[in-house]
């Protein structure tokens, strides 16, 4: 599908269903490309170096699979949207659940408690290399999580692919939501404001 925007291509850099419905509903049409990297063998020490370090190393494998070329158009930039998310709980960072185990005791320590996500996202010129990235953080309160939520949770088995076991979205979890301190495309894993924004900045750079 090329972009509804005339002059520039848009590339999304993510398997995630939920980052691909956000951009979908913020009116762009786009073409899927995933990043196979080995996300455990980049450490940073603060949330948002390690969520911007991944989302840039994402961008740079994709890069590297895409001929000289390809899907880039003499009269068009192509814009490549990458991402990555981390859950902080208690100044830890939770990536996504090793065993189900992990993932039980993740949404077990956030009933009656708070946690927050971290979420960047990278926007790269495929043209000229360009590329303007961010971080947008969340806080999300929650009320008690009955063990039976839990276990329907961990048995359907969606917690065990996302960052901190965390879908505040879900319909099961979401009766237990008391507050959100940002919006829930960023927790999604997409935030649409920054995202826009980038966007926007890449292609002022490119027509400098």
């Amino acid at each position: 599908m090329e972009s509804i925007h005339p002059h520039f291509k848009l590339i999304l850099g993510s398997s995630s269903i939920a980052r691909r419905k956000i951009l979908t509903d913020m009116g762009y049409q786009f073409t899927l490309m995933s990043a196979d990297i080995d996300e455990k063998s980049i450490r940073k020490d603060k949330p948002e170096e390690l969520v911007l370090a991944l989302a840039e190393a994402k961008a740079e494998a994709i890069m590297q699979r895409i001929p000289d070329g390809d899907n880039i158009e003499e009269d068009k930039s192509t814009l490549l949207i990458t991402c990555d998310q981390v859950v902080v709980y208690e100044d830890t960072v939770r990536e996504k659940p090793s065993s189900v185990e992990e993932a039980r005791e993740y949404i077990r320590g956030y009933s009656k408690g708070h946690t927050a996500t971290v979420s960047s996202v990278a926007v790269t010129n495929l043209k000229t290399g360009l590329r303007k990235s961010g971080v947008d953080k969340v806080e999300i309160y929650f009320n008690e999580i009955p063990e039976e939520t839990i276990e329907k949770l961990i048995e359907e088995g969606t917690v065990l692919k996302v960052a901190g076991a965390l879908l505040i979205e879900h319909p099961l979890i979401l009766p237990c939501v008391k507050e959100v301190a940002g919006t829930t495309d960023s927790v999604m894993g997409l935030p649409k404001e920054l995202t826009e924004k980038l966007i926007k900045e890449v292609l002022a750079m490119t027509s400098i």
